[in-house]
């Protein structure tokens, strides 16, 4: 059903009453279920998990200060959407984009080895959908894009190339089924603006979008191929065998690092970075399986001989194209020190974890804080 399609429902009227007259209870009742759905819109917006909490406990802190004037004219689920969405646009104006590093600067030299870290406020973050509840399928039947493609990562870094407003029309057209007069409803503008905004966006994401999206990727694999394969590039990582990780790589791969700005590619690049980095045979690793933004994804665990066990060290974001993989975007937890010394950034598996980037990227996902 379309996000503003029908008006509040039999179940919600009590509870729209009680909370009406204060009873914050009753608004937590009526809000919960949307809560996820809401979540996800924001991160789709902003392109940062941190960034999206603050969006949506703002717009949610305005819903119920504005809970005296809603008609009930529309649908509750609508009239959220409205809130969170241009609680959300406020916030892309303070705020700075959010890119990954591909879209930040041009492949680095392997042979110099990873870059110097840029802040971490510029970078977009990994999404847990399944611990926010996002659903299979799509939101609606106008929906063009199902809810887990939506969150993807070239999905979401294409949506933060586009200006706010353009944004804010694509997604609630064409993932959450928003019509055209709802659409410029929530954004207080006329239908051939929105269907304008509409079309330029479509241009414009469409072009940075991969043919197949990593849902319809993982589903042509099959469950059994892909569990093959994500078994196999595990046990290279933790044997260092280098040769069966390339192997694994599609001719034109990339590896990005955020916060690191620099990423290596083609193929032949990410080996001469492995051999000198990370499966140099300095760092012993352990991967854990888990889902990110709708995609496979390995939490790496780095030896602590001091604690003489495995800690967070990145979360690294699998896509997929066939059967071989086409992108690795790590997101390292540990905070880099300020100096230009790449001697020093090759070695951050010794730096400390940024406790913002180990709750984005471990503890949202409910992973351990080691392993034995």
């Amino acid at each position: 059903m379309a996000a503003g399609s029908a008006t509040i429902s039999a179940q919600e009227r009590p509870l729209l009453a009680a909370a009406r007259e204060g009873d914050e209870e009753a608004f937590r009742r009526l809000v919960e279920p949307y809560r996820g759905e809401l979540h996800a819109h924001c991160y789709r917006m902003l392109g940062s998990v941190h960034d999206a909490e603050d969006a949506l406990q703002d717009a949610m802190l305005r819903a119920w200060r504005a809970l005296a004037r809603f008609e009930g004219r529309s649908s509750l689920r609508s009239w959220l959407y409205t809130i969170a969405t241009n609680t959300s646009l406020n916030l892309i104006g303070r705020r700075p984009k959010r890119v990954l590093p591909i879209d930040y600067a041009p492949a680095a030299d392997p042979h110099d080895g990873p870059g110097l870290p840029v802040a971490e406020s510029v970078w977009m973050e990994p999404y847990a959908d399944e611990k926010f509840g996002l659903q299979e399928g799509p939101a609606g039947p106008e929906a063009r894009y199902e809810q887990r493609e939506s969150v993807e990562l070239a999905f979401v870094a294409a949506l933060q190339h586009l200006p706010p407003n353009q944004r804010a029309v694509l997604i609630l057209r064409d993932v959450l089924g928003f019509s055209a007069k709802e659409t410029a409803e929530t954004l207080e503008t006329t239908v051939a603006s929105a269907n304008s905004a509409l079309q330029r966006a479509r241009t414009t994401v469409e072009d940075r979008l991969p043919d197949q999206s990593q849902q319809a990727t993982l589903r042509a694999l099959g469950d059994e191929r892909l569990n093959e394969i994500v078994e196999g590039y595990m046990q290279a990582w933790e044997s260092c065998d280098v040769d069966a990780v390339v192997g694994m790589l599609t001719e034109d791969a990339c590896f990005s690092m955020p916060p690191l700005a620099t990423w290596f590619g083609p193929r032949d690049a990410i080996e001469t970075f492995l051999v000198g980095s990370p499966m140099s045979g300095q760092w012993r690793w352990k991967p854990l399986r888990v889902r990110a933004n709708g995609q496979e994804a390995l939490a790496f665990y780095s030896w602590d001989p001091d604690e003489e066990t495995y800690v967070p060290f990145a979360l690294n974001v699998l896509t997929f194209r066939g059967e071989l993989i086409s992108d690795v975007t790590a997101f390292i937890i540990r905070t880099p020190p300020e100096t230009d010394d790449r001697e020093v950034i090759l070695r951050m598996p010794e730096q400390p974890a940024s406790p913002l980037s180990l709750e984005a990227a471990f503890q949202n996902f409910g992973l351990p804080d080691r392993l034995d």
